[in-house]
């Protein structure tokens, strides 16, 4: 976007927590569309899936525009569409009219998170500022895991959550640039660095993310119907794990590139593809929480590697942009994904196939993070502050993510869509 700042980038921060909040809210958001609505859970998955597809679409058209068009203009958009999305689906019982108030508000996620992952990936720290953005979309699902069960049944809770939320990060907007520097203009329209890495980083991401979130958007189900555990005990369990995710994004932060960026990738998915066949065998409280809680701490880790990884291909944000974006189309597709695995095969046996499939797409993942090694880009060490502890989700994700979680990201696990343990200069 524009020149590399030293200070900590707050409006970039709440946009990317604005954007990948929907991700992290999956699990309850898919569940109370089930339980709320004349729906299916297969068709409530469905829903959850268009909300994410729009947004990993708004990323894939707008990833080379955001300085076209200007990252004030277009945050304000995406936020605008966000509240009108989220706002009217949480105000009608109608299926149709909720459908489109999904994909709607899910444009304007995806919109929002698609400046905010511009602007981090120039930043002078992109690791720290996506760090910031995680630690708070992570409390602020946290805090609405824990409020939702409270304030009655029905849909509208967690999409009125996401919509105040992008209401509240409306008026940071004014500290964004109208219009970035015309010198970069050429940069931005000159071909991608490094094609074949960002592409196999885009494409692996995509599995990636489908197997998190294919788990992270029927977590809740499995929860409340095979540990048969209450909605209050599945949204503190949610919010636990959420809290242990904050202790993953600083420990990654601090780490910083010390342990290079394959071993965090590689490990850490394949300890990940345990901890789905836990939670997804789960049977009781100890085991659903345990593989949960181990899951959503792991997941920021991992992600905010990964997506480290895509910041440093191209320092203009445009693989960051564009692969953030494949992870959220792999977010997008896990409801569904996770709803009819799980119908068809039940929960153990998704929690199976999803960590065989992780286990597979961790080798190309790691071999492009071995090969950005060996050209030695220029990396920083990434410091957070006390300041920084404010919070992937409850995939969502997520999507984790993401998240959804969150996941982020988005985010979980969504916890749908972090930038970089690097950073490119």
């Amino acid at each position: 976007m524009s020149a590399r700042s030293t200070t900590t980038p707050w409006p970039l921060v709440a946009l990317f927590t604005a954007g990948y909040l929907a991700p992290y809210l999956l699990p309850t958001t898919v569940g109370r569309l089930d339980a709320g609505l004349p729906l299916s859970a297969t068709q409530a998955g469905a829903v959850g899936s268009a909300l994410l597809l729009s947004s990993a679409a708004a990323g894939f058209l707008l990833a080379s525009r955001v300085d076209r068009i200007g990252p004030r203009t277009l945050a304000r958009v995406g936020l605008a569409l966000a509240v009108l999305g989220y706002g009217s689906a949480a105000l009608t019982h109608a299926v149709p009219a909720v459908v489109a108030g999904a994909i709607v508000g899910g444009f304007g996620s995806g919109t929002a998170t698609t400046v905010a992952a511009s602007g981090i990936a120039a930043e002078q720290d992109p690791h720290r500022a996506s760090t910031l953005g995680l630690l708070c979309v992570s409390a602020l699902a946290g805090a609405v895991y824990l409020t939702v069960p409270h304030l009655g049944a029905g849909h509208g809770q967690p999409l009125t959550a996401i919509a105040l939320t992008a209401l509240a990060v409306w008026p940071l907007t004014g500290r964004l640039p109208v219009r970035t520097a015309t010198e970069h203009t050429r940069v931005e329209t000159a071909g991608l660095p490094h094609r074949r890495a960002g592409l196999v980083l885009a494409a692996t991401l995509l599995c990636w993310s489908l197997a998190q979130n294919s788990l992270w958007g029927v977590s809740g189900r499995i929860g409340l119907t095979q540990a048969h555990l209450s909605e209050v005990t599945v949204g503190v369990v949610f919010a636990i794990a959420l809290g242990t995710g904050l202790v993953g994004v600083i420990g990654a932060g601090a780490l910083g590139s010390r342990l290079s960026r394959a071993v965090p990738i590689g490990a850490g998915t394949a300890l990940i593809a345990g901890c789905i066949v836990l939670s997804a065998s789960a049977h009781d409280l100890r085991t659903f929480a345990t593989g949960e809680i181990a899951w959503n701490t792991l997941y920021p880790i991992v992600l905010s590697y990964v997506l480290g990884l895509a910041a440093s291909l191209d320092p203009r944000g445009r693989w960051a942009v564009l692969v953030g974006s494949a992870s959220s189309l792999g977010t997008a597709a896990g409801p569904l994904a996770g709803s009819v695995l799980s119908a068809g095969a039940g929960f153990p046996a998704m929690g199976a196939i999803l960590a065989a499939g992780l286990i597979v797409v961790a080798v190309p993942m790691t071999a492009v993070a071995v090969r950005s090694g060996r050209r030695r880009l220029p990396q920083s060490v990434v410091e957070i502050s006390v300041e920084a502890r404010v919070s992937r989700p409850l995939r969502g994700a997520g999507n984790r993510a993401p998240s959804p979680h969150r996941p982020t990201a988005s985010t979980p696990p969504a916890y749908e869509n972090s930038y970089a343990s690097t950073s490119a200069t």
